[in-house]
């Protein structure tokens, strides 16, 4: 059999890149650089970036077309040529974000990104430059939270690199998976893919100038957080809880993964979510639905700090579904209980 270039691009016009759906080949990303000696071929596909998730697939994928549609004694070496270039290894990761804080909850439903995202806008209205990254790959709730969730993500060149440009509201830069994925379909991915978006998030994104980057981390322990701890410096994590003891059990396990000695983040304090419930139409009355002051006591026996007690009202759920978070209205019973967290979470950084 006699090789040319044509009929390797023939066969590799059969493997089409994920991302796009469109053929290699089409979409440009086989190198002008096929050699072939004998039954001996060697080219290069080219990426966006180095750090691309479909990089390996892509590369086993063309080497088997090969074999399929031409012949399988075919030897083939497959070269990978990046547009980007990878970042250098000692450059610092986020060099102009001076404080970076992981929001993390034992368990779903609890309310962790209700609290993340009204911290965000609370210490944007104290003044901050606050920035926002959705890590729930899986989940990615902030964007209705921001009332975002029709907004798409692009880039811009910095410096001769292209970084993703953060959406910006209410005074704070957010990003989310949700900016680039179908809302009505679930992400199914596996966990190696998701982890390399979420590095992409933090470190391929023009995030600025900040004085604080909040993380929402996904529910429970798993491969976003190792990844999270192991991509950049944390300055320290606060866990969100109820005050229900089956809460405050996944709440220690959270705890207790932070504070692992091989991850040691240092934990910033305990919220206490939907501490109570409040009509409002009666300020003053409290009702302990979830039990009474139960992670007070669990930040007691652990010698951490509780951070804040957030009410459980009506208008949390009302502002988080209407992408207006409380903490908009500081002269609310909600939103100066998020003031107070704000101010609360600045003193244990500075510390």
């Amino acid at each position: 059999m006699t090789l040319y270039p044509k009929l390797i691009l023939e066969a590799l016009s059969h493997v089409r890149y994920p991302g796009t759906g469109k053929d290699i080949v089409e979409s440009g990303m086989v190198a002008d650089d096929i050699r072939i000696d004998g039954m001996k071929v060697s080219f290069s596909l080219i990426f966006e970036k180095q750090t691309d998730p479909f990089l390996k697939s892509l590369v086993k994928s063309a080497e088997a077309a090969i074999h399929t549609y031409i012949d399988k004694a075919v030897e083939v070496s497959i070269q990978t040529k990046a547009l980007q270039p990878a970042r250098s290894e000692k450059e610092p990761l986020l060099p102009n974000v001076k404080k970076i804080i992981a929001v993390a909850s034992g368990k779903g439903g609890v309310g962790k990104s209700t609290v993340t995202a009204n911290l965000a806008v609370a210490l944007a209205q104290l003044g901050y430059k606050v920035g926002l990254l959705d890590a729930d790959i899986f989940g990615p709730s902030i964007p209705k939270m921001f009332l975002a969730e029709n907004e798409r993500a692009f880039a811009e060149e910095v410096d001769g690199r292209s970084l993703i440009v953060p959406v910006e509201r209410y005074g704070v830069k957010i990003l989310s998976i949700g900016f680039f994925v179908d809302p009505s379909q679930a992400t199914i991915w596996r966990g190696g893919m998701a982890s390399n978006a979420l590095k992409q998030l933090i470190g391929e994104a023009n995030w600025g100038e900040l004085d604080f980057l909040l993380i929402d981390m996904p529910p429970g322990t798993s491969d976003i957080h190792i990844t999270t701890v192991q991509t950049i410096s944390l300055t320290g994590a606060i866990v969100v809880s109820t005050p229900q003891d089956v809460a405050l059990a996944d709440a220690r396990k959270a705890i207790d993964m932070f504070t692992n000695e091989k991850v040691q983040v240092p934990i910033l304090g305990l919220v206490e979510n939907m501490a109570w419930f409040t009509p409002a139409e009666l300020p003053d009355n409290r009702y302990y639905i979830f039990g009474r002051e139960g992670c007070k006591r669990l930040a007691e026996e652990l010698s951490i700090p509780l951070l804040g007690q957030i009410p459980l009202v009506q208008s949390i759920c009302n502002g988080g579904d209407a992408g207006m978070p409380v903490a908009l209205y500081p002269e609310s019973i909600t939103g100066a209980a998020f003031m107070e967290l704000a101010r609360s979470v600045i003193g244990q950084t500075a510390e």
